[in-house]
């Protein structure tokens, strides 16, 4: 096969090279099929199939362009040259059809993410017996338009009746500021998200005042966990309600807990176990509900102590020591977040409505985690580990590919090769990277110690008397 240059002459292009975009294709299509959708009731009348809109979608959120129409016009685009066509002609029919059928379309993508992700996984699928999950929760801003304070912002911000006034201060100094103005719209955003591979598992999204505990509990509710399952959460996923819910379901936890959680000591199936106490609160005992038993775990480190309980009373199931290695790599999940919001340019969401906020929000989502799974899945059979997958080169292999997407490359050059060399530096450092803190505090901070209390006659009486009706 060969090509003409400008000056006429012509080069000579191997016969098995092929393009940029029939590889993107063929890594598109090991995710997004026709088969994801057999069981998919959709309206009569629509003129698309399920697995083009998403990969229009996929495409969408991929590109660089600096707009939400630009970035359309070029998924479109790629979409007619590299599958033959496109589910929508317009920007408009994209988000119309995404608001639609998003909740339906979504589950199925996570469904097909997470087998894929159990194939290609290998031993970071599971520590041990465990499937970690880590959740935190994180706020992603939005523009500031009537759709969006009225969905996202938080309601009365400054006049509600515990907020103080600055009017009626005496101090005249403080007097003369501004009053309380409304906080900007922003998004909630509770991620669920794999310790072992490091990429999403799934999420929930909510206005700014949404609380995570109560999407954790919405996210278990809905969805279905493999056996084994592990959640891991910092000391704001802490409460009864919670803790039920979780271990009802079948799955554990591992929580960091600190003051705000009081632990009982001695109640009669906690007696004479080192280490094992209980959690039960004067509302659960009122209605009469078991106490959760729990192991506490007490960890000393550079910062201080740290104090965690999971529900995994045996050590032979989960030691000390690799629950403390487990909520460690729960840290990861921050760097999650960074790779969202800075790396794949979404700290600020572009759509002036509310519904398309969350559309953009969910497919910039399952579009990034497209792309950190088409990494791992050719890092880990050459023993690459996840952690060391790096999502901004990643993107850059994805967006360069969207550009270039009619070049012909050779082997050397393919997507799967440069997916096995987008990896972080292997340097080793020669400064630190902890933290700098002010000189006039003595100490790092630490989580103070739970309350630890000895169970009152009444509990014990309450605990005898369950116990007997059950």
């Amino acid at each position: 096969m060969l090509c003409k240059t400008k000056e006429s002459k012509s080069c000579e292009i191997p016969s098995e090279s092929v393009t940029n975009g029939e590889l993107l294709r063929d890594s598109v299509n090991w995710i997004v099929n026709d088969d994801m959708f057999t069981n998919l009731a959709l309206h009569g009348n629509i003129g698309w199939q399920p697995a083009r809109l998403i990969i229009l979608a996929v495409l969408w959120v991929w590109s660089e362009k600096n707009t939400l129409t630009k970035a359309f016009n070029h998924a479109r685009h790629l979409a007619v040259s590299l599958f033959g066509d496109a589910a929508v002609s317009t920007y408009q029919g994209l988000t119309g059809a995404l608001k639609t059928y998003t909740t339906k379309l979504l589950p199925a993508v996570q469904n097909r993410m997470h087998a894929l992700m159990e194939e290609v996984g290998g031993d970071h699928g599971r520590i041990g017996k465990w499937l970690p999950l880590a959740v935190d929760g994180s706020r992603v801003d939005t523009p500031r338009t009537k759709s969006n304070e009225r969905h996202f912002a938080a309601k009365n911000y400054g006049t509600g009746r515990k907020a103080k006034s600055r009017r009626k201060w005496k101090n005249k100094r403080k007097r003369s500021k501004k009053l309380s103005v409304p906080v900007k719209p922003q998004m909630w955003l509770t991620l669920i998200w794999h310790m072992g591979l490091k990429m999403p598992w799934t999420w929930k999204t909510g206005p700014s005042t949404s609380s995570e505990r109560h999407h954790l509990m919405d996210l278990i509710r809905d969805e279905e966990f493999p056996e084994n399952t592990l959640f891991c959460g910092d000391a704001g996923f802490v409460g009864y309600e919670l803790w039920s819910t979780i271990l009802e379901d079948g799955h554990h936890l591992l929580i960091r807990v600190g003051a705000n959680v009081r632990l009982l000591t001695d109640l009669p199936c906690v007696r004479c176990r080192e280490g094992i106490v209980c959690l039960w609160p004067d509302a659960a005992l009122r209605k009469m509900q078991p106490p959760i038993v729990l192991r506490l775990i007490e960890v000393q480190n550079e910062r201080g102590r740290m104090f965690l309980v999971t529900s995994v009373l045996s050590r032979r199931d989960l030691s000390d020591s690799r629950a403390v290695r487990l909520y460690t790599l729960r840290w990861g999940i921050e760097l999650q977040f960074r790779s969202f919001k800075q790396t794949f340019g979404r700290s600020r969401l572009q759509s002036r409505t509310a519904e398309c906020c969350r559309i953009e929000l969910d497919w910039s989502l399952a579009g990034l985690w497209m792309i950190q799974l088409f990494a791992v899945k050719e890092q880990i059979p050459i023993d690459s580990p996840p952690n060391r997958s790096s999502v901004s080169l990643s993107l850059t292999i994805i967006q360069n590919a969207m550009q270039k997407w009619n070049e012909h490359v050779d082997e050397s050059h393919s997507l799967n090769q440069q997916f096995r060399e987008a990896v972080t530096d292997g340097y080793n450092r020669r400064t630190s990277k902890t933290a700098r803190y002010h000189p006039d505090q003595k100490d790092k901070p630490s989580t103070a110690e739970p309350k630890l209390i000895k169970a009152t006659t009444k509990q014990n009486t309450a605990y005898k008397t369950l116990t007997l009706a059950t």
